[in-house]
């Protein structure tokens, strides 16, 4: 088992894999870890396998797609919160497949339809590729700790090494705009930023990678 920060490093969105299929002993898994994670969100996570043609369409064309033939459809129930919990139990799931030794990357708007059955009253948030990558992905540009929350000399270890796990997260055209608070009692406030896209989206993926980073027995969200 890799050390989780260690994971988190490694993953970089990868939008261009190779023709390998994903096997039926890491299907096993992620399946598992899927079935999981929608119980424990109130969601509806499907795996979609070997199907090209979501990324078939013009719009992933235009994207860079290649080799997409496989993703991950993000449903659930409308709710005012489903995007943020689409975000963190998504990136759970992003986090898993990279354990695995698949790359991912989070798709707004550069794709076609999904073949996800999507039930009454639900919604499909946002698509995620997976497969394996020509490449690992590379390093991008990042804010500093202090752009983002309200770090100072005092702050406690486990606080900044949350935030060094945020500033890693994948957000939505590298925007970076959340904020993180560290108030008395160990509470930690977190809020997305007001001009962007999937603001909301992003915001759940930064919650997850602050917890894992920072340990969650270290403090408890506002």
């Amino acid at each position: 088992m890799k050390d989780m920060m260690e994971i988190i490093e490694a993953r970089h969105s990868v939008r261009q894999y190779t023709d390998k299929k994903i096997p039926e002993d890491i299907r096993k898994q992620l399946n598992e870890y899927t079935e999981k994670l929608n119980q424990e969100g109130n969601l509806n996570l499907q795996i979609i396998y070997d199907e090209p043609e979501c990324f078939n369409s013009r719009m992933a064309h235009y994207g860079k797609f290649e080799n997409a033939n496989n993703y991950i459809a993000v449903i659930g129930k409308k709710a005012s919160d489903l995007e943020e919990r689409c975000g963190y139990y998504g990136e759970k799931l992003v986090l898993k497949a990279q354990e695995l030794g698949l790359n991912t990357c989070w798709v707004a708007l550069t794709h076609g339809k999904s073949k996800a059955v999507i039930g009454e009253k639900e919604k499909e948030v946002i698509i995620i590729s997976l497969g394996y990558g020509k490449t690992q992905g590379s390093n991008r540009k990042s804010k500093k700790a202090s752009d983002v929350s309200n770090i100072g000399e005092e702050a406690p270890e486990w606080f900044a090494t949350g935030l060094k796990a945020a500033l890693l997260a994948p957000t939505a055209i590298n925007q970076q705009k959340f904020k993180f608070e560290l108030k008395d009692n160990n509470i930690v406030s977190a809020k997305a930023g007001f001009l962007g896209t999937n603001l909301k989206i992003d915001l759940g993926i930064v919650k997850c990678h602050f917890e894992l980073g920072a340990g969650k027995d270290n403090f408890e969200w506002e």
